[in-house]
């Protein structure tokens, strides 16, 4: 179980290395990635976790090539966004019950929070909205905000890259509602 919010890092300076050390937050042994970009980001991209092919940082595999793709597609760059994970590490199976007990749903919150993104992306929406506790996940794409410690966030969720990756349909629905969410019409 995390241990408590007012002992949690108070600047995303400070998170990061917390969130790559704190035992309750993965199990050990796992090789854990950091967040990448700058707070204030006009737009977080959120995935469930590393992926097992990821190297020595988040979004580097086979998934991060089709988010940079998409990324070129939405006019914008690795630069632009903030790339995190809801869980630091590649958990194979994970149990997103047991992770929202052990208190980890909050330490998403708190991360959007210190993140302060103006939009966020939510792709493998159904395993944070049930750690977000959500019930039941499937109504993940029905979620439009995320309220946390300051103002609501808008919130697009989506398929998880991989899904996208290996069904092209997925990608061509999630575009619809891109260009819907975001008021464009052709990029």
């Amino acid at each position: 179980k995390v241990g408590a919010k007012t002992d949690w890092p108070q600047t995303l300076e400070a998170f990061v290395p917390w969130w790559l050390a704190e035992p309750a937050l993965a199990p050990a042994g796992l090789m854990r990635l950091p967040p990448v970009g700058a707070q204030g980001a006009d737009l977080m991209i959120l995935v469930p976790m590393p992926s097992a092919d990821d190297g020595d940082a988040l979004l580097s595999g086979r998934a991060g090539r089709l988010l940079d793709a998409m990324l070129a597609a939405f006019g914008l760059d690795r630069s632009s966004t903030y790339l995190a994970s809801a869980v630091p590490a590649h958990v194979p199976m994970a149990d997103w019950q047991l992770l929202k007990e052990s208190g980890l749903g909050d330490v998403l919150l708190h991360h959007i929070a210190l993140a302060a993104p103006k939009r966020l992306l939510i792709l493998g929406a159904s395993g944070i909205s049930a750690l977000l506790g959500n019930d039941p996940p499937n109504l993940a794409q029905s979620l439009r905000a995320i309220n946390q410690e300051g103002p609501p966030i808008p919130a697009l969720p989506a398929w998880d890259l991989e899904a996208m990756r290996q069904r092209p349909a997925l990608k061509a629905g999630f575009w619809s509602r891109w260009l819907d969410w975001t008021g464009t019409e052709t990029i």
